[in-house]
């Protein structure tokens, strides 16, 4: 075990499987998984768009 695992605890991972969601890429149209509801107030990407369009981080 790291000494930086033991200053913070145990890591717990047990959510279990996300659900995914089937929807289509705003930018080219194909269709991708998302691991959220999408409510449709926003444009969804899949991984190779979401690359392209991602807002700029300074």
């Amino acid at each position: 075990m790291s000494e930086r695992s033991r200053d913070f605890g145990p890591r717990r991972f047990d959510r279990g499987p996300r659900e995914m969601h089937t929807v289509t890429c705003a930018d080219c149209g194909t269709e991708t998984e998302v691991p959220f509801k999408p409510d449709g107030t926003r444009p969804v990407y899949c991984k190779e768009c979401y690359q392209k369009n991602r807002p700029k981080r300074y």
